[in-house]
């Protein structure tokens, strides 16, 4: 109960931060396009797309590799990746609440990851 607040709680006070900064707004879009990886069959990420996009956004060379190890070590409990910078790792809590939400809006899985291959045609591509 304590983590669920914590969570809404960090969401509540960074959302407006979150959608004026564009390192925020660049996570989310990373932390989705590793989701569909995972979740939806037969689908790739290009990674050398998402560091042009992050190059193309002004973010400081290295920020693609900052946030792979983020979501990494967030999401399997720190057994892979490397913690970041606390205002790193919250935007990628609030990038994977963000995530979740779309995908349960969305009401399959299958629905989200066609979304996703619209959204984010260009750094996600079918293998």
């Amino acid at each position: 109960m304590r983590y669920a607040l914590l969570i809404g709680g960090l969401i509540v006070a960074a959302t407006p931060a979150h959608a004026a900064d564009p390192r925020a707004a660049y996570v989310t879009m990373v932390l989705q396009a590793f989701a569909a990886k995972v979740e939806c069959p037969g689908t790739d990420l290009v990674y050398q797309d998402l560091v042009q996009r992050a190059q193309d956004m002004h973010l400081p060379d290295g920020t693609t590799e900052q946030v792979r190890k983020a979501i990494a070590y967030m999401h399997t409990g720190g057994k892979m990746g490397e913690k970041q910078p606390d205002d790193l790792m919250t935007e990628v809590a609030i990038a994977t609440q963000t995530t979740d939400l779309d995908q349960r809006r969305a009401g399959s899985m299958t629905t989200w990851c066609q979304d996703q291959k619209s959204r984010l045609a260009g750094y996600i591509r079918t293998k």
